[in-house]
Parts: structure tokens; sequence; C-alpha cells
């Protein structure tokens, strides 16, 4: 029991010190334990919601706020252990990946629906829209078109018509297969003459859900002359072109152009396809042409973005044939290594008058040599154009020989290389003895002399064998040689030759 007095000294009494020890023992003892329960208390909560609260920590740059419980509370051991054990809990089972269970990336775009290169009036209530679409698609789906007509003048309702159609490659194409798609209405869609447009609805499959609104053509107000689509038209004979590819020679474009123009006449026309062929040396072989108004030259090399059948030549041939239908009597398909030739005297005009009741003709060609020549040392083979002195045909007989064609266009829908299977009215085929082409195949892309074997003038009136087939000495196209010549010069003046 304490007794009252003076306080002991602390800095004298040494019992003074102890007796100060033990009565502040019990409080400080008492305070340590306090706080020890309530950092215990504290603890337990923080480790419950270790993970939640750290996705709730502020990203906040404004906050200075140190958080609780420490970092050094964080990364013990215990706290580690137990966020380890909780991301156990929550996370979910993964099986094991199957190797065999193959995976597919896919990058960049597939074939379009549809690509188109042209459309046209085909006359007062057709259209045709011409272009490539994914092959695949047309040989394994359904997919199909409708057309309609919105006129300018807002009074008047749009019209439309369900669309034909037409594959005329058979099935050649690549990655894209040709689409012509004929719209025909069941009156003058723009017969005010106050303008309007075409379009084309192209869907991917049967469902009417999925398509594709294109905007195919436009017209003017006050463009529409009916009188286009009747007779008489601006040529008589048209030349329609394929793609024109490759290292071509000049010399044999410039051969082969005043031959034709010479062959056609002043009332025919020319349409070359440039998909890479025309070079300067080419170009210039055929500019005197297009300056006289004779020829024409598209440049069409974009085509080769899509993978279509050599050079996309279907595409362009039916681009061609709906974009002059009505421009000439007589569209003709041929190539620039062919020269339509008529024998025994005949002449275009009465050869055409006498087919004028079928809608197509074809052409059998008689096919040359591109190398062979007399071995004539009096000739300077240099000098001479090809035609003039590339003078064997092969003989061969019984077979089928390729054929090229003339076609009335107003009365097709397509068109192939070969002939069209999409017409009105009869095809001729037996021409044999009213028109022909000399095929000088493979001379196209020589850029040098022709001439590389030789022949012996004493075998001239024999049969030759050479590269296992067998060759007759022709020289129908030498005759003509002179004139032609004289015709280039007449008509287009002086021109520098070509290799």
């Amino acid at each position: 029991m304490r007794k009252d007095g003076q306080p002991a000294s602390i800095n004298g009494n040494p019992v003074g010190k102890f007796s100060v020890f033990f009565e502040t023992k019990p409080l400080v003892a008492t305070l340590v334990a306090v706080t020890m329960v309530m950092v215990i208390w504290n603890l337990q909560p923080y480790y419950d919601n270790l993970l939640t609260a750290s996705r709730r920590c502020s990203s906040s740059t404004a906050s200075t706020t140190t958080s609780f419980p420490p970092d050094s509370l964080i990364n013990s051991p215990e706290a580690k252990k137990e966020k380890l054990m909780s991301s156990i809990k929550t996370k979910p089972y993964s099986p094991k990946a199957d190797p065999n269970k193959r995976r597919f990336y896919a990058y960049g775009n597939a074939a379009s629906l549809f690509v188109q290169m042209g459309a046209y009036r085909g006359g007062p209530r057709t259209f045709a829209v011409v272009g490539l679409a994914s092959k695949p698609l047309h040989v394994f789906g359904h997919p199909w078109y409708k057309c309609e007509w919105i006129s300018n003048n807002r009074s008047s309702p749009s019209i439309k018509a369900k669309a034909y159609k037409m594959l005329p490659d058979w099935g050649y194409g690549r990655l894209y297969t040709v689409v012509v798609v004929n719209c025909t209405f069941s009156v003058n869609p723009n017969k005010d003459n106050t303008g309007g447009k075409l379009q084309l609805y192209a869907y991917y499959g049967e469902s009417p859900k999925g398509y594709e609104k294109i905007v195919a053509l436009e017209e003017e107000p006050g463009s529409y002359d009916e009188s286009k689509y009747s007779p008489p038209y601006k040529y008589e004979y048209l030349y329609c072109g394929s793609s024109l590819y490759g290292n071509l020679s000049a010399a044999r474009i410039r051969e082969w152009m005043a031959y034709h123009a010479w062959f056609f006449g002043q009332s025919s026309h020319f349409v070359f396809h440039d998909a890479g062929g025309v070079t300067p040396e080419v170009r210039a072989a055929l500019e005197p042409w297009v300056r006289a108004g004779r020829a024409t030259i598209q440049d069409i090399r974009a085509q080769a973005e899509f993978d279509g059948y050599y050079y996309n030549q279907f595409l362009v041939v039916n681009d061609c044939l709906h974009r002059y239908r009505h421009a000439a009597d007589w569209t003709f398909y041929f190539d620039v290594d062919e020269y339509i030739y008529l024998p025994d005297g005949n002449t275009l005009e009465s050869v055409l008058q006498e087919f004028s009741g079928y809608t197509q003709f074809t052409i059998e060609q008689n096919p040359m040599s591109s190398k062979l020549c007399l071995n004539d040392s009096t000739v300077d083979y240099s000098k001479q154009w090809g035609f003039e002195k590339l003078l064997f045909r092969d003989s061969i007989t019984g077979i089928r020989r390729d054929r090229k064609y003339a076609i009335q266009a107003k009365n097709a829908y397509a068109t192939g290389v070969h002939m069209s299977e999409n017409v009105i009215g009869k095809t001729l085929h037996k021409t044999e003895t009213k028109i022909r082409y000399y095929h000088y195949h493979n001379s196209i892309q020589v850029n040098g002399e022709l001439c590389r074997e030789l022949v012996p003038i004493s075998n001239k009136s024999n049969v030759i064998w050479f590269d296992k087939l067998p060759y007759v000495y022709d020289d129908n196209m030498k005759k003509l040689a002179y004139t032609i010549k004289e015709f280039e010069q007449k008509t287009i003046g002086a021109i520098h030759s070509f290799s």
C-alpha cells in the first residue's frame, strides 16, 4: 500500500526509478495489447478482399494518399499465399488443347460478288451490264440479279425488272467468271427523256436479304436517241479485238492493221484492248490509224487485278459487243495473227449479202508456218512483210480446225471468243468456199527475222515435212503485198519500219 508523501526523486533515488517502472508497465502493456487487437482486426477483411481491392486501386495521378496496409504486408509470404489460393479457386477449368483440332486464319479479301466493266443501253427497253463475278459462287451457289430504273422525273415511279444472267465463258473462268446481265423492261424506262439511272441489285444467294446495290448506268436528260438502235449504222464493219498482252512485234501489228484497213474498207473501225501488250513501238504503229479515225485503243490493264481466263478476253469481247452493239452491220472477232481472206474472187459485200439471213457465221483457218521460208538468195527477207514471206500452209485434211466468226451484234445478248451461243437467229458454219483466214501462229511475238527455216526452191511444189507436219506452198497472201503497201502509203503516208 502506497503512503502519501513527497514523490521520490528520480534523479537520485533508485527506489523511485523502480517505483515508476512498476507503476507505468501495466498501462503500456494494455496499450500494446489494444493496438495488436486492432491490427489483427483490420487485417482479416483485407486478406478476404485482397484481389478485389487491388482491382479497385485508382489510376488517377491526382491522388497522393498512401493505401493501407503497407506494401510490406501486401508482399508478405502470407499475403502471397492467400492471393495464390484465391486465384486457384476462381480460375476456370481449361482442358488440354487437342493437337488434331486445326484453326484457320483468314487475311485479305475473297473474290468479289460483281466487278463491273461496262453497262450499255441495247435498245429502247433493254440494257446490258458486263462484268466479272466469283466463279465458285456461281458454280456452287445461286446468285441472281434484279434491275430498277429510277427516273430523274420525281413524278414518275421507279420501274423494276427481273434480270437474266449469262455466263459466256462456258466454265473457262478461273477465280472469276464473266457475267452478262440483261435487263429488259416492259416499257422504255426513259421515254420522256428526262434521264435517270439503272440500278442493279446483285444477290449473294437465294435469299433476297443479302445483296449489293450498284448504280450501273446513268443517262443525262435529253441523251436518249432512238435512231441509234436501227440502221443505217455508223459503220459497215467493226473489229472487236481480244486482249493484247506480251511482247508484241510492232512490225506484225503494222502489217495486220494496214491489210485489214484495206480489206474492210473505209466504212470500218477497229477496237483494240491493251492488256499490257501495247508498247510504245506498237502504239507508234497504230497511232496513224487512230488519228485517221480508223482505230481505238482502250486501256484495260487494270483487268490484271482479277484472275480470269486468258487476260479476261471473254470479258473484253462481251464489253465490245455491247459497247458497239448498234455501231455496225457486222462485228468481226479474230486475233492479230490472223488475216481474213476471200478466195476465188469473192468480194466482202457479196459474201455478207449472201449471209445476211444469219445472225452469225464462222470462218475456218488456214494454218501457216511461222518459220518456213523459201531459200531464195535473190530476196532480202528483212525488207519483206510477214505474210509476204511465210508461204507454207499446213495441209492436214479431215480434222476440225479452229474457227473465228462474225456476228450481227444487234441480235446477240452475249458472245465468246470462237462464236456466240446467246443469239437470236441462225448460225452458218459451211463457209470455206466463201471466206477463210490465214493464221500465222506464234509469229506475233517474234521481234526479229521470221524466216528461221529455209526450204530449197526446188521443193516448192512438193509437200514439206516440218515438225512432223506436212506443209504446201501457198502464195495467195503474197500476191496482195504490193497492193497493201501502196494502200498504206496513200492512206496514212510514210511510216518508218519496225523490226
